[in-house]
């Protein structure tokens, strides 16, 4: 997805006393930060900065135009969660972070996850968008929750009662987590099975460290909602260990859910495609994160390209993620 912004203006992006009426006329956007090259160059953290609440944030949520129809949260033409923008927008001008916080969570499960790689059709749908560039919504969002950790807001909170249903989760995935968070909080008892050593599957495995920090990010979510009930099951191939059979969950839970995603990748048959050194995208990124959890790309046992001329087939978020 792609979206044409408008050539940047001169006008300020961060003011200490930005003024919302207006807003969007004063003040220019201003999206993520990123870290400086040369330190990006010599450590694998997120290249994006965080944003902090201050001036920046300030000004960039007083660009909200607080529009009649406000096309961003609309689920057929912007945020599919029907997230409810304008207002956190509102409160975080307000410097009101805990209702912005709460008004996140009304409609989303993992804005952690979100706030980095969600490739943000609200944006794409903002009606600022149509003359201006579009409100930075993406940033603000990240920087809500982001604050809300800092802040020890983002504690677990189980559920006060449980419904005696057992629910098995296949998959530990976005989809995977964000339907057992939701069901736990109904209060039913959710594991969740996933056939890798670690939780998180294409957040762990397929988005590098660079995007979504593993230990910062994901397992910071992951220890909240274990904290809350959440059981989870690692090095379960369900259907294919022995000790995970299909019909073991079906008489342990009342429901199973198959949130397994799409690890298999799509074959390009032409000449050479079998010889040495031609590797899939989530080989290449699978083998890079695992290892640099596992010993800080200490022991060699990963793909490297490094001194080699390297040529990426397809240029999506998949193919600049392995650039």
């Amino acid at each position: 997805m792609c979206y044409k912004w408008a050539k940047a203006s001169k006008r300020p992006t961060q003011v200490v006393d930005a003024i919302q009426h207006r807003g969007f006329v004063s003040y220019e956007r201003e999206g993520v930060q990123y870290s400086d090259p040369n330190v990006l160059m010599s450590d694998w953290k997120e290249v994006t900065m965080e944003a902090k609440p201050g001036p920046l944030l300030k000004t960039q949520s007083a660009r909200c135009m607080d529009c009649g129809t406000p096309f961003c949260h609309q689920e057929n033409s912007g945020c599919p969660l029907g997230n409810k923008i304008p207002e956190f927008n509102e409160l975080v001008y307000q410097n009101r972070w805990r209702e912005a916080l709460e008004r996140l969570l009304e409609t989303k499960n993992l804005p952690d996850f979100t706030g980095r790689v969600c490739p943000a059709p609200c944006e794409g749908s903002c009606v600022l968008g149509i003359i201006e560039n579009p409100v930075s919504i993406k940033s603000i969002e990240c920087a809500i929750i982001d604050k809300a950790f800092e802040e020890g807001w983002m504690v677990p909170r189980p559920p006060s009662k449980r419904t005696g249903k057992s629910v098995a989760i296949v998959g530990s995935g976005p989809a995977g987590l964000a339907t057992a968070d939701q069901l736990n909080k109904m209060g039913h008892t959710v594991t969740v099975y996933e056939m890798a050593d670690r939780i998180g599957r294409l957040m762990m495995y397929g988005v590098p460290n660079t995007k979504a920090d593993k230990v910062d990010v994901l397992q910071r979510r992951v220890n909240v909602m274990a904290g809350e009930g959440v059981n989870f099951m690692v090095n379960a191939n369900v259907g294919t260990d022995p000790s995970y059979p299909l019909d073991k969950l079906r008489e342990k839970n009342d429901a199973i859910v198959l949130a397994v995603g799409a690890t298999k990748p799509r074959d390009l048959p032409v000449p050479g495609w079998e010889l040495s050194g031609v590797h899939f995208a989530i080989e290449f990124l699978h083998s890079n994160t695992k290892n640099l959890l596992d010993s800080n790309l200490q022991d060699g046992n990963y793909i490297t390209a490094k001194g080699k001329k390297v040529v990426v087939i397809g240029g999506g978020d998949t193919g600049t993620d392995c650039i």
